[in-house]
């Protein structure tokens, strides 16, 4: 066995195919010219595909849209009542957020919700709201349905005819004998009204008046600065 390699040089030289040989069987390109028909004919059955697939797909939304109306039926003033839009096939809301969709099917729930319902702030609304209409029925002169002729007045005005003209005075009827444990009632003056406004109210109150203040004075100042002519 030899042991330098002096001849496997002339070996690997002496194997190797000379480039005509390469180029005569593989000359390393395509020899034919592109098939267009065929790149024509594959693209027209693919766009063909296309339009048949979705000719399809219109063609079943449709049918599926049809079985739906004709199971739920067309939508009438109570359908739409209950939430149901009648024009909701052309002006769809495919983008609307789930927050705002939540919100109004929470308004929407909230309109049609029978009555009497739960207050969700604990009752500090409603009884705001009931104190606006005492102080409408206290505080103004208003008429009474049914008595055209009668005329509510203001509790303060009422409270001075009192004064004026007093109350009327029942007929005595003599000394009352009274039973064993029993007292001579005293009536004494009560030390308030018996009305206070809630902290809701208060609060509502104060929240008005800053903002009044507040656009009174920037009206003062707008008209300080506006030249007098």
């Amino acid at each position: 066995m030899p042991t330098d390699n002096h001849d496997l040089g002339k070996e690997a030289v002496g194997n190797t195919k000379p480039a005509s040989d390469l180029q005569e069987g593989n000359p390393g390109y395509e020899l034919t010219d592109v098939n267009v028909s065929g790149v024509v004919v594959f693209l027209a059955g693919l766009l063909g595909f296309v339009f048949v697939f979705f000719g399809f797909c219109f063609i079943m939304g449709r049918g599926i849209n049809s079985l739906w109306i004709d199971q739920d039926g067309k939508a009438n003033k109570w359908q739409v009542a209950s939430g149901a839009s009648a024009i909701a096939d052309r002006h769809r809301e495919n983008l609307t957020s789930n927050p705002e969709i939540d919100q109004k099917d929470l308004a929407h729930m909230t309109a049609v919700f029978p009555t009497p319902r739960l207050d969700t702030d604990d009752g500090n609304q409603s009884t705001a709201d009931l104190h606006a209409r005492e102080d409408l029925l206290l505080d103004h002169y208003s008429t009474i349905d049914g008595q055209p002729d009668a005329v509510r007045i203001p509790i303060d005005r009422a409270m001075e005819l009192i004064v004026q003209r007093g109350l009327p005075v029942a007929a005595s009827t003599g000394p009352k004998v009274l039973m064993v444990g029993d007292a001579e009632p005293v009536v004494h003056a009560p030390l308030t009204t018996g009305f206070a406004r809630t902290g809701y109210e208060l609060d509502t109150i104060e929240t008005r008046e800053q903002k009044l203040s507040y656009t009174k004075a920037e009206g003062e100042q707008h008209a300080a600065l506006v030249p007098q002519k």
